[in-house]
């Protein structure tokens, strides 16, 4: 049987930590057990306390915050699923997608699925932040001129590759630049990346949010950067 490991990397998300786990256990899938790892990036909120009582997950501690990129490549040292998907803590993302994300690779098509935010959001701009919308606008296009692609959402929390596919790339980021820096690598390899339509529901900086516009600067950096280097 197929094993999914789903990679939950956590910076103070006392408010939603438990829901977004309850949700991911809820999420039937046929054929794939899941595996579901959770780091804790030196949470200084509630989310550590929360954490402890929670059972049936893997649960690994930073001794100190080191951010997204960290997270999630220490949830992948500690993974031995044959797939892996990050999902963020935050319920902007809902894990009712999982069977959609997973059809492509279970069906063979692909070993990298991306879930795509773009009809959504643009449907619903009123209630996201204009400037994030259109930052991600341009560095998806910028993905698509330097690598010679045509994808829609390169920013998407929602990644799900092949455990092999990841193994054989070396991560440098340890923050919000992973999302360049995955994208580049993948592409890169000359991997395909199809994407699927998922559901979003965007939060604000009041309610937690923590990517700003100097991450996007560093973003176009990091695009730039690996299409000529490793």
């Amino acid at each position: 049987m197929t094993k999914l490991s789903i990679i939950i990397p956590v910076y103070n998300e006392e408010k939603t930590l438990k829901e977004i786990i309850d949700r991911v256990k809820r999420v039937k899938l046929s054929n794939i057990t899941k595996e579901i790892i959770v780091v804790d990036d030196f949470s200084k909120d509630d989310t550590r306390n929360i954490l402890s009582k929670i059972k049936g997950i893997k649960k690994v501690y930073h001794k100190k915050n080191m951010g997204k990129g960290a997270a999630i490549k220490t949830g992948l040292k500690n993974s031995t699923g044959d797939l892996v998907l990050i999902q963020d803590a935050d319920l902007e993302y809902n894990p009712s997608d999982y069977p959609k994300l997973l059809k492509p690779i279970m069906q063979n098509k692909t070993k990298v699925v991306y879930g795509s935010r773009f009809e959504v959001i643009r449907k619903n701009l009123k209630y996201m932040y204009k400037l994030h919308y259109i930052g991600n606008l341009f560095l998806t296009f910028l993905t698509n001129l330097l690598y010679n692609t045509r994808i829609t959402d390169m920013e998407t929390g929602y990644k799900l590759l092949r455990k092999e596919v990841i193994d054989g790339i070396t991560i440098k980021a340890n923050g919000f630049d992973f999302e360049p820096e995955i994208t580049a690598k993948l592409l890169k390899k000359g991997y395909k990346i199809i994407e699927v339509p998922i559901g979003f529901v965007g939060r604000h900086f009041d309610e937690g949010k923590k990517i700003t516009w100097i991450d996007g600067i560093k973003a176009v950096y990091y695009l730039l950067k690996y299409r000529f280097s490793d």
